[in-house]
């Protein structure tokens, strides 16, 4: 029988909001679809957390610049992840976004279904393409269960990033995997490869199996209807998480009681997702020809993680044009013509004369500082050594451990350094809440020896001006849980120097003196259960004090030397550029 709701839905689009297919994608070449929980393209779209969504917004504009025919799937989260203020104390408080996807996005005719506890819940994806200056364009499909069809449970599915219970979750995970693989098949388009960004999307593989089942008579055995290796072969995985905790796991009685037996036998996933629970992580690598970790070490580590599987390392890189100020794209073009599209010609930095150089970093600063001034009413001085530390508010990223000696830090910083913090904690990260509370406490406390901000509601725009605008970025996680990071690649763009944890991507880029300094030991064996906080803390203290402040204020020519070598040593490979031809060469066309 047909879908009759279905069909009343699709016939009211495509009277209303028509676009033909080949509007949607303007080519009919073999295309890889790139799934990602979380995609951060502008900070007009809220549908991003961190890390992982912005490097899938970077990943998906160097494709877009490259003429590589990606598309991407993910939520449309018109709650977003949060919008933070903090009051006066320090205590962090969550709001709702209220994102009008009208506003920036173009709805579509495409409506399909998914099974959940049994009822039909339909999807209507919206379209947002990503358009480069020299011609490429990425469109992103953008899922969508808000809709009359859906009861008003369903229809708030996607409203929340990362949002409500494990049953919500892995809700969305059905969406977004199964329910994108539809939105692909409703495109009627020939997919070379399926790349799914961390394990939130797996359940597309599930999919694929029902695509690619052979029949009983074919196979006479029907454990061997499941044609594993066909799904294989069309597979790409990508792991961003270091450590076993933090890979998405579901009990099987709350994967029942969505799945039913609506897709594939219970018996059937707990082969390919592990026997005692659903593991995302799992799923994806049993049925991925290509597995990688998002930095050197980090492949070390996940192969610890999974012994028996083959997992290689692909380090992850920042999209340059989107992350340079206008302040130092100016230089750029006049010494570094087509550094936008050719990152690697960032090699020439050391060509750039000293002061213009520097001159575009104190623009860049001044343009913080004004910022700073705005939002919090501090005055900031240009002279003064100013340096940032923000990204998400965790435990393990160790914001305060800059603060482990208070009297050192005195001493040692007070009325030579500033510091700019910012950087959200997760709605149900109570320990990171506290360390944000601590910090603006402290920023109280040590107001007439030492300034410190704490910027609210740290977001993509924010993050640039941030990146830009102090002189020294500040990174200290607990070794070995980076699986990359980013945010240092961004400041080494900018002429910023990284002052650094020996983890993820720092252990690649990191030449001491040369491209900035280390903090802590060598990236030797150093277990989980090692407290080295304060051994960290006090070469953290050495350098500033031996190292950093006496550079910035009595040696300017060598200051300028490392800023050039950030760029020209660190931006010139760490960049989405030369991270997607990777991708293409050994995972998309292999």
């Amino acid at each position: 029988m047909a879908d009759t709701k279905k069909l009343e839905f699709k016939s009211f689009l495509v009277q209303n909001f028509s676009m033909n297919k080949k509007q949607y994608i303007k080519n009919d070449r073999p295309h890889i679809s790139y799934f990602s929980m979380e995609i951060g393209i502008t900070h007009l779209i809220p549908t991003y957390s961190g890390g992982l969504g912005i490097l899938a917004g970077d990943t998906i504009k160097a494709a877009a610049d490259l003429k590589v025919p990606l598309i991407g799937i993910t939520l449309l989260t018109k709650k977003g992840y949060f919008e933070q203020d903090i009051d006066s104390e320090g205590n962090q408080i969550e709001k709702e976004s209220d994102f009008k996807p009208e506003s920036i996005m173009t709805p579509t005719d495409i409506i399909v279904d998914v099974s959940l506890e049994g009822r039909k819940v339909y999807i209507n994806p919206w379209i947002y393409t990503v358009k480069s200056p020299i011609g490429g364009e990425v469109p992103i499909f953008y899922l969508d269960t808000d809709i009359p069809e859906n009861n008003e449970r369903d229809r708030k599915l996607c409203h929340y990033l990362y949002g409500g219970d494990n049953e919500y979750r892995f809700k969305q995970e059905v969406i977004l995997g199964i329910g994108g693989i539809r939105v692909l098949k409703e495109l009627g388009l020939e997919i070379r490869r399926y790349h799914m960004n961390e394990g939130h999307s797996a359940l597309l593989t599930v999919e694929l199996l029902n695509d690619f089942k052979r029949s009983v008579e074919e196979v006479w055995d029907e454990d061997l209807i499941w044609d594993t290796e066909a799904v294989r072969d069309r597979c790409v995985f990508t792991t961003h998480t270091p450590v076993e905790a933090g890979h998405d796991k579901f009990d099987y009685d709350l994967v029942q009681k969505i799945l039913r037996e609506d897709y594939i036998p219970l018996k059937v996933l707990k082969r390919l997702g592990g026997e005692d629970k659903l593991n995302m992580t799992l799923l994806a690598m049993n049925l991925s020809e290509f597995v990688n970790g998002v930095a050197k070490k980090h492949g070390e580590v996940s192969r610890k993680l999974f012994p028996g599987y083959e997992i290689s390392a692909i380090t992850n890189g920042v999209h340059s044009f989107t992350w340079v100020s206008k302040h130092m794209a100016k230089v750029y073009d006049k010494y570094i013509p087509g550094w936008a599209n050719e990152p690697e010609l960032f090699v020439r930095a050391e060509n750039i004369p000293d002061d213009e150089i520097y001159n575009a970093h104190l623009e860049a600063k001044k343009e913080l500082f004004d910022y700073i001034k705005q939002e919090t009413g501090e005055d900031f001085d240009l002279n003064i050594l100013t340096i940032g530390f923000a990204r998400r508010a965790t435990a393990y990223k160790r914001p305060d451990l800059l603060f482990s000696n208070i009297e050192r830090l005195i001493k040692i910083a007070g009325g030579k350094v500033q510091f700019v913090y910012g950087g959200k904690a997760h709605p149900k990260d109570f320990p990171g809440k506290e360390i944000i509370k601590k910090i603006i406490k402290l920023s109280k406390e040590l107001k007439k020896d030492i300034k410190i901000v704490y910027l609210k509601n740290y977001n993509m725009a924010v993050a640039k001006m941030l990146v830009a605008g102090v002189d020294v970025w500040l990174n200290t996680p607990k070794r070995p849980l980076e699986a990359s990071g980013t945010s240092g690649m961004k400041s080494a763009h900018n002429g910023v120097i990284n002052f650094s944890i020996l983890d993820g991507w720092w252990i690649e880029g990191h030449i001491e003196d040369v491209t900035g300094w280390s903090i802590g030991s060598l990236p030797s064996e150093v277990s989980l259960e090692e407290d080295t906080d304060d051994k960290d803390a006090e070469d953290l203290y050495n350098k500033l004090e031996n190292k950093i402040i006496p550079v910035y204020y009595n040696d300017k020519s060598k200051w300028i030397y490392i800023m050039k070598n950030s760029i020209g040593k660190i931006a010139y490979y760490f960049n989405t550029h030369r991270m997607m031809r990777r991708y293409v060469t050994e995972a998309y066309i292999c």
